[in-house]
């Protein structure tokens, strides 16, 4: 996909050409970048006049993502704080001679390890956990929506993504969730699902996608909110494509 950039003073715009009728432009979480889908035809000049006429727009989100918290390095030490569907857990550290396990205790994540386990032995056990958590909850709540919206994913898969809490295969039929949405309040989980479940039916962000969101899900403004206004991972994230994007209405 080639890209063309446009700069307007301190901003820039990655603009892209698509087979498409509308403009759609998106300022994309975490880093600000900015991002406008153009119709093949449409010359620069007019894609160029249409940013400048959003500036203010841009800018404004831009200042609510460098706002945004982070979380603190983890070190996965006792009493350390961690997130499980929206909830604040303290870690406990056990060692013993067993298979490494994570388990959840009241308002405590029991995390098992070996004798000697460094950072990144019991950082894995603990993302293998959220894993596991969020393929166990996602997948019944895909099944309930399916018949609502009227579509099937033909499979899920999670992992850790850098820069999109979801993303959608619209031709293989498949989604893909973050698994730091097992973090998340469920209300940011079924947002995403319905969004991501939703591209089966439109591909992109424009007037029917809306409408869907709307009839399916009324608060999924709300939940998008919340959800990007939440605390993210500590790392900085490179410039990626973000699927969840704050668009221009």
């Amino acid at each position: 996909m080639n890209v063309e950039r446009i700069h307007l003073g301190s901003v820039s715009v990655d603009m892209v050409r698509k087979h498409i009728k509308n403009v759609h432009l998106s300022v994309h979480p975490p880093t600000g970048r900015v991002r406008i889908a153009a119709p093949q035809e449409m010359d620069v000049k007019t894609v160029r006049l249409f940013a400048v006429a959003k500036l203010d727009w841009i800018k404004r989100q831009q200042r609510k993502l460098a706002s945004q918290d982070r979380e603190p390095p983890r070190e996965f030490l006792d009493r350390e704080g961690h997130y499980l569907w929206g909830r604040r857990m303290l870690l406990k550290v056990l060692e013993a001679d067993a298979p490494r396990a994570v388990e959840v205790r009241h308002s405590a994540l029991i995390l098992r390890v070996r004798p000697g386990d460094v950072t990144d032995a019991r950082e894995h056990t603990l993302a293998q956990f959220y894993r596991d958590q969020l393929k166990a909850e996602a997948g019944p709540m895909i099944k309930r929506w399916e018949p609502r919206l009227g579509v099937h994913a033909q499979a899920l898969f999670v992992r850790q993504m850098k820069t999109r809490w979801g993303s959608c295969n619209s031709i293989a039929r498949t989604i893909r969730l973050n698994t730091e949405l097992a973090k998340k309040p469920r209300e940011c989980l079924e947002y995403v699902i319905v969004h991501e479940l939703a591209h089966l039916l439109e591909a992109t962000h424009g007037k029917p996608f809306i409408a869907l969101l709307d009839r399916h899900l009324p608060r999924w403004r709300d939940t998008r909110r919340l959800l990007n206004w939440l605390p993210v991972r500590h790392e900085l994230w490179p410039n990626d494509d973000a699927d969840q994007s704050l668009l221009c209405r």
